[in-house]
């Protein structure tokens, strides 16, 4: 074994290592290394300023290299012991398809494995370049931080796929909600009605299978990247063990894979409005007052420091004069604001306020979790979209439905009176013209923690009064 050993050895050391023949009219540079005089010519070509050396990279200032014909008779004996050597089998497996020399060398802005002759070409001439036994361990390292993320990644992935799968349940939920809404509505209607009621309910199931199919496809996509991402990783896993220079060989396409990856979008749906909104007289809203209205009371320990309410908690309005509050975490400090005393996360509620020929005001309904520090340069309709459902009025004739968009409303007749009906369960708030009894607009939504009244007054003195239950029967 170790006369083996040793020959392999003296027939390596008789090698070229661009070629991997034996080398021919061998030739020695400055730092020590043989080469083939015609392998080191074709690897110093087009050079002119500096010539590394092909093995080590050390460079010389001139293109010097001495004759070394006792290596070449060293070489004659080397070939007359041929042994027939793996390792030599392997490394032929990786050769330079261009130049047919050895992949020793790595380019760290391009992400390829390179020869010698490769290393020095135009394309890399100017990029970090490094021998292969030290680039490997960086990116083994480097890829090893990935695998967490990925995790984590499929690990988000799944959860949204759990939450997508939830919809269904949610969708049939709601659907069973407006059916039975849309039924009870035309049950006080005349039968020339019923050809009208079971039109709707077809658009209403269509929509739901519309949706649910939409929701499955989903469903489908987030498992197919989910499938991806995994794929992915194992890949990763399996590469861990190869030899360095397979490693690198491939890692610039697991890069380009994985930045290429994008994730599908959660799908949303929001069932459309049907013409089931009827008259005045079948509207139901006389139904909603008499069965769920609450009487709300101001929260005085929320309001805004110029804001004035009165002693029973159901009128507020504006006065430029700054009162000395006491600090309160739930204050208003950005705007002049004030929540109901109880809030609502289940059941159904409604109540009514008289806003007369105010020009400013906000009502609704919003989350506890809306700001309420003073933010320069900014106003209610900007900052507190995604935790705030509220109809606001500005001007004479601007009313805009403020919530996840900002909807702009054109009222047939001026508010004197808004009605306001939050179903939780379903996930809607409706507001109603009481001028006209007419609707003004419904979001949907779904629902999570409590939700307050919510009262902006504006800058006129003029009050926001909210109605006791006998003012509206």
């Amino acid at each position: 074994m170790e006369f083996e050993t040793a020959l392999e050895n003296f027939q390596a050391g008789a090698r070229c290592p661009i070629c991997l023949d034996y080398l021919k009219d061998p030739v020695t540079i400055h730092c020590g290394h043989n080469f083939c005089l015609s392998c080191l010519n074709v690897s110093w070509k087009d050079l002119t300023d500096i010539f590394p050396c092909p093995f080590c990279r050390f460079c010389c200032l001139e293109r010097k290299f001495a004759s070394n014909p006792q290596l070449g008779n060293l070489t004659e004996i080397a070939k007359l012991l041929q042994v027939r050597r793996s390792k030599r089998k392997e490394k032929e497996e990786f050769l330079c398809k261009k130049h047919n020399q050895i992949l020793n060398f790595f380019c760290q802005k391009d992400l390829e494995v390179l020869c010698p002759q490769c290393s020095f070409s135009s394309d890399h001439r100017s990029h970090y370049i490094w021998p292969i036994e030290k680039a490997a361990p960086y990116h083994r390292e480097r890829l090893e931080f990935c695998i967490e993320p990925w995790k984590e990644r499929m690990e988000q992935v799944e959860k949204v796929i759990t939450m997508q799968t939830r919809k269904s349940l949610e969708l049939k939920k709601k659907v069973d909600y407006r059916r039975e809404e849309i039924r009870s509505e035309f049950e006080q209607l005349d039968l020339f009605l019923q050809n009208e009621r079971e039109t709707l309910l077809q658009q209403l199931q269509d929509e739901e299978m519309d949706i649910l199919t939409k929701l499955n496809e989903n469903v489908t996509e987030f498992s197919d990247h989910v499938s991806t991402l995994k794929n992915l990783l194992k890949e990763i896993e399996s590469k861990y063990v190869k030899s360095d220079l397979e490693f690198l060989t491939e890692v610039k396409n697991i890069y380009h894979r994985y930045k290429s990856l994008k994730a599908p979008l959660p799908f949303s749906f929001q069932l459309k409005e049907y013409g089931y909104h009827l008259p005045p007289q079948y509207s139901g809203l006389n139904k909603i007052i008499r069965r769920f209205q609450v009487d709300v009371f101001l929260d005085p320990e929320t309001a805004n420091s110029k804001l004035t309410v009165s002693v029973d908690r159901k009128t507020v309005q504006y006065g430029h004069r700054v009162q000395n509050l006491s600090r309160n975490p739930r204050r208003f400090y950005n705007g002049p604001a004030i929540l109901g005393s109880e809030g609502y996360n289940s059941g159904r509620q409604y109540w009514e306020v008289e806003v007369n020929d105010k020009f400013e005001w906000i009502l609704g309904v919003c989350k506890d979790s809306i700001p309420r520090k003073r933010r320069r340069s900014q106003n209610p309709s900007i900052f507190l979209q995604d935790r705030l459902w509220c109809i606001q009025r500005s001007g004479q004739n601007n009313y805009i439905a403020l919530g996840p968009k900002n909807i702009h409303l054109v009222p047939k007749v001026m508010p004197s009176k808004i009605g306001i009906f939050l179903d939780y369960e379903l996930g809607e708030i409706s507001f109603y013209n009481l001028s006209d009894r007419s609707l003004l607009y419904i979001f949907n939504d779904y629902f999570t923690g409590v939700l307050w009244p919510y009262f902006h007054t504006g800058t006129d003195s003029k009050p926001l009064k909210i109605c006791t239950v006998t003012d509206s029967e």
